[in-house]
């Protein structure tokens, strides 16, 4: 009977070491302190967490705004947040907000040196005679690629677009392509272009989304480029014209970028306004006059500083709570984010705001540092859960033969896995 209970009990041994242990479930509650959110572990389903998509994060369900325009959207630039969502993935005409395209690809010449500010570039009888709005260039004469630059994005001249599509891709329909090859490429996932102008035409189109997205490229990828769509005024010619955006004038934070209108589009607005460390985009289009996109942009931009924030729940590598290992030489390790953790939320949410932390422990042994092996979940009124992913915050080895054997032994007997 004894020498049955030894091989009994080694079997037992060999069992457990060859075979892998079951997904341990277990959940815990933090007490919440002051100004810091509950912090939880409980495990999910699936046997491995699976790598978790980047922003843009989902919108709040409760907080809607209503307005008059037929495509909007709001997007805070920091989150990726949508505050707001109105047929902002059906396709429309952009008019002239399509010339933040042609600037986008402007200002990729100029950053890899493909062109100069100062380069001259000659103007054509089709630059000169098109009709919209102009900045005024004289056919035959060369302008510098900066005062083109300042001619369409402030005076919104459609000859300025030609001169500059003709003088840097030999032809507006050459530089046509390369804007909608450069399209998906940036996340535009819904747009198309004809022309270089915004100019009515049926194979031209975006979506208001696109648009936000476009803007947010814009101004990370071109910082210094981006100024131009502030300035307020430009004289060429001994014409002086003012910036269409009604927003850069409220004195409200605007600065930037761009304004449409055809009989087709209504009235329309991209815009941007930075408060602080907060960058909210604008998008508003189908307004049935120019006092109405400028109210309405303005409204919309001041419900969204007023009723969201954003809140920074935890630093790049700040540790959020320690996972159980098994059969390591460490008994825990610890998740940690691998990126700053910011929130845009309603104000009134944060308060209930909780944060939980899920993985399937505990982990086996050999980890390694970087290893995704849980989620943060966040949840709040009003808004959909948001998750991300967590990741060891540092290695940790198996223990040896004789180290695993007592911790198997230990737990068939007494339960302990320690």
């Amino acid at each position: 009977m004894r020498v049955g209970w030894r091989h009994g009990f080694a079997g037992a041994i060999a069992a457990v070491l060859l075979l892998p242990l079951a997904a341990h479930d277990a959940t815990r509650a933090a007490q919440p302190t002051h100004n810091k959110p509950t912090v939880s572990a409980k495990p999910p389903a699936q046997a491995k967490p699976k790598p978790l998509p980047a922003p843009p994060a989902p919108p709040p369900s409760g907080m809607a705004i209503d307005t008059e325009a037929k495509h909007a959207i709001i997007v805070e630039v920091e989150t990726g947040t949508v505050l707001l969502n109105k047929f902002a993935d059906e396709r429309m005409p952009p008019a002239s907000m399509s010339k933040i395209m042609t600037a986008y690809v402007v200002f990729g010449m100029l950053k890899d040196g493909k062109v100069k500010l100062t380069d001259e570039l000659p103007v054509s009888e089709k630059a000169w005679k098109l009709g919209g709005s102009k900045m005024f260039v004289g056919i035959g004469a060369r302008v510098s690629v900066e005062n083109l630059i300042q001619g369409m994005l402030i005076q919104s001249g459609n000859d300025a677009c030609v001169v500059l599509a003709e003088g840097l891709a030999g032809s507006e329909e050459a530089f046509v392509d390369l804007m909608n090859q450069k399209a998906p490429e940036i996340g535009l996932k819904d747009s198309h272009f004809a022309n270089v102008t915004g100019l009515p035409d049926p194979n031209d189109w975006m979506t208001a989304r696109d648009l936000a997205t476009l803007a947010i490229r814009t101004i990370h990828d071109f910082p210094e480029y981006y100024h131009y769509f502030s300035e307020k005024d430009f004289n060429f010619n001994n014409i002086n014209q003012g910036n269409r955006n009604p927003l850069l004038y409220r004195n409200i934070g605007a600065d930037g970028l761009k304004t449409g209108h055809t009989d087709e589009s209504g009235y329309s607005l991209t815009a941007s306004v930075v408060r602080g460390d907060r960058r909210v985009i604008v998008v508003v289009s189908g307004l049935p006059s120019m006092k109405d996109r400028a109210s309405e942009g303005e409204r919309l931009v001041e419900w969204a500083f007023r009723e969201f924030n954003d809140y920074k729940l935890f630093s790049a590598g700040e540790k959020v709570d320690d996972a159980e290992v098994w059969l390591g030489t460490e008994p825990k390790v610890g998740l940690i984010v691998d990126k700053d953790l910011m929130m845009t939320l309603p104000r009134h949410s944060r308060r209930d705001m909780k944060v939980t932390v899920a993985y399937d422990g505990p982990i086996p042994a050999p980890v390694k540092k970087g290893d995704q092996i849980g989620k943060l979940v966040v949840s709040a009124p009003d808004i959909q859960p948001i998750e991300r992913p967590l990741f060891a915050a540092a290695s940790v080895s198996p223990i040896g033969t004789f180290g695993r054997m007592a911790t198997l032994a230990a737990y068939l007997i007494w339960g302990s896995r320690h």
